[in-house]
């Protein structure tokens, strides 16, 4: 039931998203281009309904809160309302600023009401963390909010990412799919067949929105997917370890470095962290001579590559993972570095391995 399922749901997206370019034309739901954006002509966006409702159809046929278990002390059918309808709130939010482009403070606001439902009356929160050399650290009264802004912070990196065809949506995709390969492995099934249902979906859809895109998927289908991957992330991977709590971060790595270098970059440059700007990664890509389609398919092979280091890091010991990390982050400063992702003349660690790597090659000349 369940692959058949999955097959319903893609051929869903498949069919629902010419009905919503149509109907994004007709609420006024369209992107202008301008300097700050890639595309050249105005495009429909709403995109992101048809993922929602191909959802809604395998959640309705499969009901994963009744017939899949959490693998934790939580009612997996509690957890499972809470979801959806925070699902709702965000999909509601996405929706309005897609037509009206509401307020940074109006969207914020109804990610904050939509991951509320869902910590509150689904009982999610990070409570407890077990760290790797002993003891533990418990949040307390703090778990709560703690676990809201991780769900924000998620739900806002994907948002981030949106800037080129098909960029956002198989990105998520494949985080997606790595969360539900975890899942599996971890028994936790409801985690692993919801991220199915909706990487399917997002899958069906990318058929549309990728280069050269057709339709955007717009904020409905960004929030929408940053959501549901912030809540999954925590199902899938809450009170275990400090260790654990890494995983969800390296499947995640693309988005939430993407997001964690804008933070930099704009306190560096001394601008508002709302700012817009044309520096984020696909950007840079695009800037040193990659083409459209070659960026988004370089940064869809950075996603894989974490998602692969997030499954080997699951398998390793204590002190393998710790070097996991360690080469993880190297890497991402070197390319940041060498792309620019903060600015251009941001390059220490680039700058100490040439200071390093001078004194012995001046070395060897004599």
């Amino acid at each position: 039931m369940l692959y058949i399922t999955l097959i319903i749901c893609f051929f869903a997206a498949l069919l629902l998203t010419p009905l919503v370019k149509k109907l994004a034309f007709v609420v006024g739901a369209t992107d202008q281009p301008n300097q700050r954006k890639v595309h050249q002509k105005i495009m429909p966006r709403l995109g992101g309904l048809a993922i929602y409702l191909s959802f809604l159809i395998g959640v309705l046929i499969l009901q994963p809160g009744k017939n899949f278990d959490l693998a934790t002390m939580v009612s997996s059918e509690k957890v499972h309302w809470a979801f959806v309808i925070g699902s709702l709130f965000i999909i509601i939010t996405g929706v309005m600023d897609d037509i009206k482009e509401i307020s940074p403070k109006v969207k914020l606001l109804g990610q904050i009401f939509a991951s509320f439902i869902v910590v509150l009356f689904g009982d999610l929160s990070v409570g407890v963390i077990n760290l790797p050399f002993g003891g533990q650290i418990d949040f307390g009264y703090l778990s709560i909010p703690i676990t809201m802004i991780w769900i924000i912070g998620i739900t806002n990196a994907i948002n981030l990412i949106d800037g080129l065809d098909g960029l956002a949506a198989g990105v998520s995709t494949i985080a997606l799919f790595t969360i539900a390969a975890m899942a599996y492995f971890m028994g936790n099934p409801y985690v692993m067949v919801v991220a199915l249902i909706v990487a399917v979906a997002s899958t069906g859809f990318l058929v549309f929105n990728f280069h050269p895109a057709k339709i955007f998927m717009g904020d409905t289908g960004a929030l929408f997917l940053g959501y549901m991957i912030g809540v999954l992330s925590l199902l899938g991977f809450k009170n275990v370890t400090f260790i654990s709590l890494i995983i969800p971060i390296i499947i995640l790595g693309v988005p939430i470095s993407d997001t964690f270098f804008a933070i930099i970059r704009r306190l560096v440059n001394k601008q508002p962290l709302s700012a817009p700007d044309k520096s984020h990664l696909h950007h840079c890509l695009l800037r040193i001579g990659f083409s459209h389609k070659q960026t988004v398919l370089l940064i869809y092979a950075m996603s894989a590559l974490f998602g692969l280091a997030a499954f080997i890091f699951s398998q390793a010991t204590l002190w393998g993972s710790m070097i996991i990390i360690a080469a993880l982050l190297i890497v991402i400063e070197i390319i940041v570095e060498k792309i620019g992702l903060v600015r251009d003349d941001y390059k220490p660690l680039l700058n100490f391995i040439k200071k390093g790597m001078k004194p012995a090659n001046e070395k060897g000349r004599y």
